[in-house]
């Protein structure tokens, strides 16, 4: 992949993709293909396949779907599985059909089973035990794209790539209230909180349960990384190697916001599995690591917040 390959993003307009898009135009990449959903309905498929026809994409960098929280995945289990089934299979069948020299598509750490304990996930983990129920529609289908890639490789000789990213935060994420993920919900709601002056803020779950999170620009960054260094087929994982409790995670963003109220956390409602961190020691040593530590990109995550809606 050279400054005059044409590259297509799909998802470009999403947190992953714009970020890619971003990232790669700094660097000085000049063709990059990046028509939004009005211009390229991915659902379809006699659209995808005549895009693909008339723009020839050389490189094809996965990342558009159907995406959202652990609650908004319980209500609209449907728009989860068919919706990302349809776009990935459409993508990556067209991108065998006009034969693309290399395709990377980004799956997610939710595609691993329930870990028990706390040994990190490795990839060969996938499919080894059943998934967490709350976002399975989504899993499932995101698997799905993972072994169309492994069947094309297997089949044809291709070279396309699936990285395993943990959660992701940063500029371009959703901050909707009923369809964001925890670092979004928690900022909005601690912002809120601040200005409402309320004097308790409630969080689903303990606090207890712990996760790992990383800026998108760290995930852009390793995704062209891999892009030039990465051919084979076995996932491999994206993350910054640490997790942080949720308990402790609100503290930081409390901070950060400067909310002065209190902090409850309801035990009654559902969190998720108890622990996810990967490991991440393959891509560590091919030489990519995390840039940005959890305070610099939770204020960068809310100034974006703040720009986007238009809120001091």
């Amino acid at each position: 992949m050279n400054k005059q390959s044409k590259i297509y993003i799909a998802g470009a307009s999403g947190m992953v993709g714009s970020s890619i898009v971003r990232i790669l135009k700094k660097r000085g990449y000049k063709k990059l293909l990046i028509p939004n959903s009005n211009q390229l309905d991915l659902i379809d498929q006699l659209k995808v396949d005549k895009w693909f026809k008339n723009n020839r994409p050389e490189y094809v960098f996965l990342c558009a779907g159907k995406v959202g929280g652990m609650f908004s995945n319980m209500k609209y289990p449907a728009d989860y599985s068919v919706k990302n089934t349809l776009i990935i299979a459409n993508v990556i069948n067209m991108s065998f059909k006009y034969d693309i020299k290399k395709l990377l598509f980004m799956g997610s750490s939710c595609l691993y089973p329930i870990q028990n304990g706390n040994k990190k996930i490795k990839p060969e983990m996938l499919l080894s035990r059943p998934m967490e129920n709350s976002n399975i529609h989504y899993s499932i289908s995101k698997i799905n794209g993972y072994f169309m890639c492994l069947g094309y490789n297997k089949q044809y000789g291709t070279n396309y790539i699936t990285p395993m990213p943990c959660n992701i935060y940063g500029p371009g994420d959703n901050f909707s209230e009923n369809h964001s993920h925890v670092i979004p919900a928690l900022i909005r709601k601690f912002h809120f909180a601040k200005l409402n002056k309320t004097k308790n803020l409630i969080i689903a779950g303990s606090g207890n349960v712990k996760r790992e999170f990383l800026y998108v620009d760290d995930l852009a960054e390793a995704s062209i990384f891999l892009m030039h260094r990465y051919n084979n087929s076995k996932l491999i994982n994206v993350g910054s190697g640490k997790d942080i409790s949720i308990k402790n995670l609100s503290y930081l963003i409390k901070k950060i916001i400067g909310y002065e109220g209190n902090i409850i956390f309801d035990r009654k409602k559902p969190e998720g599995v108890k622990k996810k961190l990967l490991d991440v020691s393959v891509i560590n040593k091919m030489g990519w690591r995390q840039k940005t530590d959890m305070i610099s990109g939770l204020t960068k995550a809310y100034k974006y917040y703040k720009k986007v809606s238009n809120i001091n």
